[in-house]
């Protein structure tokens, strides 16, 4: 009988996102973890923050009873240090900036696509049969660069964002309706952000349609809700949200290792007659994918609803527009 081998997902960027990813990843038993970030410095004295974080997981997960390896490396912003990378199935990116007082949307943009190469460069490199999570921001274009740089088949790379935005939609359907989120089936799509697209023609609550449960008024506030999701997080917490965001990628990961063949929506690359069904060609954005262990391994085609088509138009545009930026600042 052939020894196991526990699969192992590499995550760059250890900050909320990243180190709460590893968390679950841990709890949940799934694979071994390797966590790379930048060592921090504080006035003259260099902390291996990553380091740290790894040995607390590890130790964490030994106080639950849970054998899985947590390991923690430097990088550097320059891309020495992620020869570890070898061996592993998937690469989760959180690695990103915030936009700062003073920066332009261009210099933002600049600064994590140069991020997003680096990263993607080195799993070219290290790493060539992994599958490629992005979540650092402006994920459907990051995504995109991610999938041009590394060369990878389309779908070995993918963003997340289609299912944490369906994850708060559901969360607001739960509260007001007072219903198990199991009994919930709705998709969210389209680019992350203002512009997302929930589908109520194929939303339902125990096969009942959302219309029918709720006022158009009442819609239109969760919808509203779900949509600035984030800054209402961000408002209260005077920080981005880190516990859903970590655990929807988690849910990509474990349909991935498990070959669950979870349908969920994510951001991916659309040519061909995929492209043609949806009317969106050469970008990527979120649409609902099923998920296996060779990445996203087909498109779930639905038909939109007029009122859809328009927001989805839309939503396609404004992310279009962020990819053709990154072209014309030839950031790729």
């Amino acid at each position: 009988m052939a020894d196991y081998k526990r699969p192992t997902v590499s995550i760059v960027g250890a900050g909320n996102v990243g180190e709460h990813v590893a968390n679950l990843i841990a709890i949940r038993e799934l694979a071994n973890v390797k966590l790379f970030d930048l060592p921090k410095k504080v006035e003259d004295k260099t902390f291996e923050v990553v380091k740290g974080k790894a040995l607390d997981i590890k130790q964490m997960a030994a106080a639950i009873g849970v054998d899985v390896d947590i390991k923690g490396y430097n990088v550097t912003a320059d891309g020495q240090g992620y020869e570890p990378f070898k061996d592993s199935d998937i690469v989760v990116i959180t690695a990103g900036f915030p936009r700062r007082p003073g920066m332009s949307r261009d210099d933002l943009l600049t600064a994590n696509v140069n991020i997003i190469r680096t990263i993607a460069e080195r799993v070219a490199l290290y790493a060539p049969n992994a599958v490629v999570i992005v979540v650092s921001n402006p994920v459907d274009v990051l995504t995109y660069a991610a999938l041009k740089i590394t060369g990878f088949a389309k779908n070995k790379v993918l963003g997340m964002a289609g299912v944490l935005d369906t994850a708060r939609f559901k969360t607001f359907i739960s509260q007001e309706l007072k219903v198990s989120i199991s009994n919930i089936n709705c998709f969210v799509i389209g680019g992350h952000g203002d512009d997302m697209v929930p589908l109520l023609s194929v939303s339902n609550v125990g096969g009942t349609p959302l219309k029918d449960l709720f006022t158009k008024e009442k819609l239109e506030e969760l919808i509203n809700r779900t949509k600035f999701g984030g800054g209402e997080i961000v408002n209260l917490m005077g920080t981005s949200a880190y516990h859903a965001p970590g655990a929807s990628v988690v849910q990509m990961v474990e349909s991935i290792l498990k070959d669950k063949k979870a349908i969920m929506p994510c951001s991916v690359y659309l040519e061909g007659e995929d492209a043609r069904f949806y009317e969106a060609y050469d970008v990527c954005v979120g649409l609902p994918v099923k998920v296996g262990a060779h990445g996203w391994e087909e498109l779930i085609k639905i038909n939109l609803s007029e009122e859809e088509k328009a927001m989805w138009q839309k939503s396609v545009k404004s992310v279009k527009e962020g990819i053709e930026r990154i072209k014309e600042l030839k950031l790729i």
